[in-house]
């Protein structure tokens, strides 16, 4: 379990340069490097950890194109037409995976042709973003940012979950989003992120995460 394992504290800034390291480290061996940086939305920050790799990275000598998975949810007709509040269909149909991985992660394959759709849906207007693509060059690396994304099929080369606690998890989710917690009991118990990520963070307190060890 996650709670049990053993975890060692880090600050924020060491936090950034393990990872910047870590990717850096895969994407001098491969064409492209896809990064997915996973967490609960609203109660983890995985947005804010997603961008604060990219100037290291950059630095580094690597071209980086920073992708959220919040721009290929499904239109609102699909993913409220069981009502807005439907933990199971958050977990199970909010996010349209085919077309993340159509769109931004099999492109950065061995094979793909390295062009990114940075954005497809934008779900605040619920319209397309009608965004041309952009050629990530050898070397590259995108980041994508989301929740609910392990245990989907998406192909990266290095996976990071923020864990939360069930106790932080429900302090730290605002009020009128509780109703999402069973999608988060049921990504923990049937997905298990904590297995399958190459890196496990415990952000109970963002101040001072830390970062699983074995």
């Amino acid at each position: 379990m996650a709670a049990s394992a053993r975890y060692r504290p880090v600050t924020v800034e060491r936090l950034v340069a393990e990872l910047t390291d870590r990717v850096a480290d895969v994407a001098v061996r491969t064409r492209w490097t896809r990064v997915l940086v996973d967490g609960a939305d609203h109660a983890t920050d995985t947005g804010a950890l997603a961008d604060a790799l990219v100037d290291p990275l950059r630095v580094r000598g690597h071209a980086v194109e920073r992708v959220s998975a919040r721009d290929f949810l499904r239109p609102a007709s699909l993913r409220f037409e069981r009502g807005r509040h439907d933990p199971d269909v958050r977990f199970e149909d909010w996010l349209d995976v085919a077309a993340l991985r159509r769109e931004v992660l099999d492109p950065l394959g061995a094979s793909g042709t390295g062009e990114v759709l940075p954005a497809l849906w934008d779900a605040r207007r619920d319209r397309a973003f009608r965004l041309p693509r952009r050629r990530l060059p050898d070397g590259g690396v995108v980041v994508v940012d989301g929740e609910l994304l392990l245990g989907q099929g998406l192909p990266a080369e290095v996976s990071v979950h923020l864990w939360l606690s069930p106790g932080a998890l429900r302090r730290r989710l605002p009020d009128d989003v509780h109703w999402a917690l069973p999608a988060y009991a049921r990504y923990e118990d049937e997905v298990r992120p904590v297995d399958l990520a190459d890196v496990v963070v415990r952000v109970d307190d963002p101040r001072h995460p830390a970062v699983r060890e074995g």
